[in-house]
C-alpha cells in the first residue's frame, strides 16, 4: 500500500498545491493527519478522492513516506494512481 503526492503544479490562492493521493483511504487520512491537514480538507469528488497540499509540505510529505510521482514524467503510473482515487470515491 502506498501514499502518493504529485508534483505542486496547481496555482491557487498565491500558492502551489500537489495533490495527495493513496491506494486506500486509511493510509490517505492517516498521512493528512500526520502532516496536520484537516479531515474537512479531504475532498471526496467523482474526479478522485485527494488532499491538496501546499507545496511547501510536499517535502515533509515525502520524509513521511509518501512517494513522489510526476504528472510529466511518470504519466502511466499517475493514470493508474488517479484511476484508484476515483474508484475510492464515495457518494
Amino acid at each position: 500500500m502506498t501514499v502518493y503526492i504529485d508534483d505542486a503544479v496547481h496555482p491557487w490562492r498565491g500558492e502551489r498545491w500537489a495533490h495527495l493521493m493513496a491506494d486506500t483511504l486509511p493510509e490517505l487520512h492517516a498521512l493528512a493527519q500526520q502532516l496536520g491537514i484537516p479531515r474537512r480538507a479531504f475532498q471526496n469528488l467523482p474526479s478522485g478522492v485527494h488532499y491538496d497540499v501546499p507545496a511547501p509540505l510536499r517535502e515533509q510529505a515525502i520524509a513521511l513516506g509518501a512517494q513522489p510521482i510526476s504528472r510529466h514524467t511518470d504519466r502511466t503510473r499517475m493514470r493508474q494512481v488517479i484511476a484508484n482515487a476515483r474508484a475510492l470515491y464515495q457518494p
